[in-house]
């Protein structure tokens, strides 16, 4: 890359605690094979009957990404996740539940969106990302105008993203970012559409433990 363009970084811890034996032999003969070409590609190559293609950016431990992936056999999810004790714990739910149509790349999100095509998502999910709650690290948080702009490249007409946090400060920043945005409008009529979970919405584990400052909150758009 030109200095104009420097390597993604990705914040925040990469590894916490020794992967566990079974995970890491996921990690090591399951993974490979669920991993995206490492050049640009049509994710509907993947799966070419796929009815929908869906993204996960920052799947956490994949809780909510293969459960999604078992509602709907027929949608080809890919998820995004640089921690690595998250993947493997993704890798553990996609192999317990023999989930065919889920796709996984260990790194960066901005870097797998990177590759992807124009309109080629049907819908998106940010659901409860790092906060990065202090002024001077609201710069890391994944949700930026440029991340906005690809998201709007990616999402086909009609195409929805929803984002999820229990942080008042990052709902509002995000809230921000999107409404100025022509590519994106707001679906929500009545306060209860952000404060109540989406009837399609799959609680997670880390959801539950209510780390942050308020309850949390729903943000639905959609691709204009």
């Amino acid at each position: 890359m030109s200095d104009a363009h420097p390597p993604l970084r990705s914040y925040g811890r990469l590894k916490t605690r020794t992967i566990k034996p079974r995970q890491a032999a996921l990690v090591e003969n399951l993974l490979p094979s669920l991993r995206p070409p490492a050049g640009p590609f049509d994710p509907r190559a993947l799966k070419p009957d796929a009815a929908e293609v869906w993204l996960e950016i920052g799947f956490g431990g994949g809780e909510h990404m293969a459960a999604q992936a078992q509602r709907r056999p027929d949608v080809l999810v890919i998820g995004a996740e640089p921690f690595q004790n998250g993947v493997a714990s993704a890798l553990r739910h996609i192999d317990e539940q023999a989930l065919g149509n889920v796709r996984v790349h260990d790194g960066d999100a901005r870097d797998l969106m990177a590759r992807l095509p124009d309109a080629c998502l049907d819908r998106a999910y940010i659901l409860f990302p790092d906060p990065w709650p202090k002024t001077r690290h609201n710069k890391r948080r994944i949700i930026q105008a440029e991340t906005v702009a690809e998201l709007a490249r990616l999402l086909k007409p009609g195409g929805r993203l929803r984002f999820a946090s229990d942080w008042a400060d990052y709902v509002d920043w995000t809230l921000e970012r999107f409404l100025k945005s022509p590519a994106f409008r707001w679906t929500a009529g009545q306060a209860a559409d952000w404060r109540i979970a989406p009837a399609d919405h799959i609680t997670t584990r880390y959801e539950e433990k209510r780390l942050g400052d308020c309850a949390p909150v729903f943000l639905d758009f959609m691709r204009t």
